[in-house]
């Protein structure tokens, strides 16, 4: 049984007012939705709801306001393309409390979907403020939070409404939860997990968590360079924070602490110039020429990754291996990920993947829907990683 209550736990829902948190917090131009995704995610719970009789009161936010309205941050953007992919009338109300709000529900049948307003429009969100809370709890009669994806936030619609009304966790937070459970919480074993990217600054809080949860910690990008370099390795002109040579010899204390093996690479594909096809070669990693930089880990590594992704029962992917967004810095981010597709479709592994550039590095390689599970959550996705309590997940606990 999970540790939140569900939309299986909802009985009865004819004619009920279902507060439903959804991010729908996409990418517009020209006044056009570019990226359906999130939209896609959270349409599963929306029909459900509105199958069930339900009376769906959709909140969520877009982009950052800061408590004022803005004309080119109104949700009544997002609609059209929300239309579209449920395939359902959506009725737009100006303001998410108030008169405005009040009205629009009044009018609504059972079964009819009604977006709110920008619930960031106001100041009383992001601060969680009670009062805010109160009237947006006057919307509803249950809340869903079907929005993971901002469930890092202890704002007054992904906390503050939980402790108001019966909460229950829509198919999409369901989903994530479940999957990240299978991914750290719970997992077969052996765990590899993948870190890759730019900076180790940006990720010390996920590393130091991981070593103590996974038997195998495979380091590449950018980030690998300063592991190198902590080790005494000369990296010429590769990206390297030099500067966290310490921390970087402390997190390998830790895994060698907790038996984390620590993967970094023993060959890497350097150029000197960071351009698509620029000119490159295959070099043993203790032999780095001075006025290159290692823009890929290279053949003889990325056997070793695949090794190590064979032998797991579960794997966890944040960040790319290289500079996967130019050629050929992409070809071991596409060969460790299509490897992992292969071992995740024959059932031998679980795969969970998350971050923005890891669902893009996943779609260049056209393998994320062969993963067991990505994440599309960004922050909160790796504030999990990092071992954080995440409000919105911990209140929907709590009510269970």
């Amino acid at each position: 049984m999970p540790a939140f209550k569900t939309l299986d736990d909802l009985t009865d829902m004819s004619g009920k007012r279902v507060l439903v948190r959804v991010d729908l917090n996409v990418p517009v131009a020209d006044g056009k939705v570019t990226d359906k995704t999130r939209l896609e995610r959270v349409a599963p719970t929306i029909l459900e709801l509105s199958d069930k009789g339900a009376k769906v009161i959709l909140l969520a936010h877009f982009g950052r306001p800061k408590g004022e309205p803005v004309a080119d941050m109104s949700l009544s953007l997002i609609a059209p393309a929300l239309e579209e992919v449920l395939d359902h009338a959506v009725h737009v109300a100006t303001d998410c409390i108030g008169p405005a709000a009040a009205d629009a529900i009044a009018k609504m049948n059972d079964g009819d979907i009604l977006l709110l307003e920008n619930t960031r429009f106001h100041k009383g969100e992001e601060k969680n403020d009670p009062a805010f809370v109160t009237e947006l709890a006057k919307n509803g009669d249950v809340y869903v939070n079907d929005a993971f994806s901002a469930a890092h936030r202890a704002h007054a619609s992904t906390e503050g409404l939980a402790r108001y009304l019966p909460a229950y966790a829509g198919r999409t937070m369901q989903a994530e939860l479940e999957a990240l459970e299978k991914g750290l919480g719970a997992p077969a074993r052996p765990v590899v997990a993948i870190v890759g990217g730019a900076k180790v600054s940006t990720k010390i809080d996920l590393l130091m968590n991981l070593v103590k949860k996974v038997d195998a910690l495979v380091i590449g990008g950018g980030m690998a360079n300063t592991f190198l370099a902590a080790r005494g390795t000369q990296v010429g002109k590769s990206l390297c924070e030099h500067d966290l040579a310490e921390t970087a010899k402390q997190i390998m204390i830790e895994a060698a602490t907790a038996g984390c093996a620590i993967v970094l690479p023993d060959d890497g594909v350097v150029a000197r110039e960071f351009k698509a096809n620029a000119a490159n070669e295959i070099v043993d990693i203790n032999a780095i020429p001075e006025d290159a930089m290692v823009l890929d880990v290279g053949p003889k590594s990325v056997e070793a990754i695949k090794g190590w992704i064979s032998r797991a029962e579960t794997l966890v992917w944040n960040g790319p291996l290289g500079a996967f967004e130019i050629e050929p810095f992409d070809t071991a981010t596409v060969a460790a990920a299509r490897h992992a597709a292969e071992c995740t479709k024959s059932g031998k592994l679980v795969s969970v993947a998350g971050g923005g550039d890891t669902v893009a590095a996943l779609n260049h390689a056209g393998v994320a829907e062969d993963f067991t599970y990505i994440s599309t959550a960004g922050g909160a996705f790796l504030e999990w990683m990092e071992g954080k309590v995440l409000p919105g997940v911990a209140i929907l606990q709590e009510q269970k």
